[in-house]
């Protein structure tokens, strides 16, 4: 196409902005949904992020071992639980979100989005799994069945109105990340039903999924403001409206800060030779904090960060580091939580 002196070629931004509007505005009318397309805003290809009850049942074995008698029991229908109920967040998360997604540049092919649902439906499939998650917890043990039920509960405060906890800035990243520290505990109970994991431990969890869930906003930002511009930002999320780049950026290091002083706190508290983890986990915070700020971020779809190769390999090197540690007593170390000067006289 040419353009004569009068003309001004639109430039790249203004041509995507163009194109999402026509994909957006000229959709051919939607069909039924079909029962793969329910089983599809399940999420079972977001089950990775479940990784995060194995870290409960590891430090409970190594702090208080295994108190329960059905270890074997409570470790399958503990995962199972969790998978449920985590399959039923995301039930609602997507239906309910199908009229904000539809103006984000990947989640507007989302099953919800593309097909009409009925509410019916939806509702038979999020109960469906929520009671199959309350049994497969009750299976376990009655701790895990109470965490079970705060998962659960969660799901509705996020993504429910009135509630519906995701359309206020900072709240829906507290909000959401809460969902680490539980799978954290569900993880605890299966091996200890009489306890909790220690608190230290559970803001360190919790603030440390909040970073990762102000990472994933951040890159949100700065990739689709710069396509699209801010007001499809906040017509696909409202939060959005009170964010900036700058203090999305801050908050990050905030997060940062706080669960690397809590995991500080509960490594010198319950074994020392954990500080020694501490440059693994830095590192961890610092390379994750880097990737979300590349375009098209694997930050932004967390159930794809088993193929960033040098996340993984950080993360390999961390649980190395975790089992040599956990095994190994050093007990120079144990001069660091006392008191000590360095004297002139």
């Amino acid at each position: 196409m040419s353009y004569t002196d009068g003309d001004r070629a639109p430039s790249p931004q203004n041509q995507s902005r163009a194109i999402h509007t026509m994909a957006t505005n000229d959709q051919p009318e939607t069909a039924d949904a079909r029962l793969k397309d329910y089983l599809a805003i399940a999420r079972f290809d977001h089950g990775t992020k479940h990784i995060f009850v194995v870290p409960g049942i590891i430090l409970a074995y190594m702090l208080r071992g295994v108190r329960t008698e059905a270890l074997v029991q409570s470790l399958i229908f503990g995962f199972l639980s969790v998978v449920c109920i985590g399959s039923a967040n995301y039930v609602i998360n997507e239906f309910l979100d199908r009229e904000f997604d539809k103006h984000h540049p990947t989640k507007s092919g989302r099953s919800a989005v593309q097909r009409r649902m009925s509410g019916t439906i939806v509702a038979v499939e999020w109960a469906t799994f929520v009671l199959c998650g309350l049994a497969c917890a009750a299976l376990a043990n009655k701790l895990v069945l109470m965490v079970a039920c705060v998962f659960a509960l969660q799901g509705i405060v996020y993504n429910v109105s009135p509630l519906r906890t995701k359309n206020v800035a900072y709240l829906d990243v507290l909000s959401e990340s809460i969902n680490n520290p539980i799978r954290l505990m569900v993880g605890w109970a299966i091996v200890d039903p009489t306890s909790l994991p220690p608190g230290s431990l559970i803001l360190s969890y919790w603030l440390g999924g909040a970073f990762l869930m102000a990472a994933k906003r951040l890159s949100e930002y700065c990739e689709i403001t710069a396509a699209h511009g801010p007001a499809l930002l906040v017509r696909y999320r409202a939060s959005f409206a009170n964010y900036s780049e700058v203090s999305l950026t801050a908050s990050c290091i905030s997060y940062s800060l706080l669960s690397v002083t809590f995991l500080s706190i509960f490594l010198v508290k319950y074994r020392i030779e954990y500080l020694l983890l501490m440059p693994f986990v830095v590192a961890l915070f610092t390379y994750y904090f880097a990737m979300s700020t590349h375009a098209g971020s694997a930050a932004q779809r967390p159930e794809r960060l088993f193929r960033e190769f040098r996340l993984m390999a950080m993360m390999v090197a961390l649980v190395v580091a975790f089992l040599f540690t956990s095994f190994v007593d050093i007990p120079v170390l144990a001069t660091l939580s006392g008191q000590h000067f360095i004297t002139l006289e």
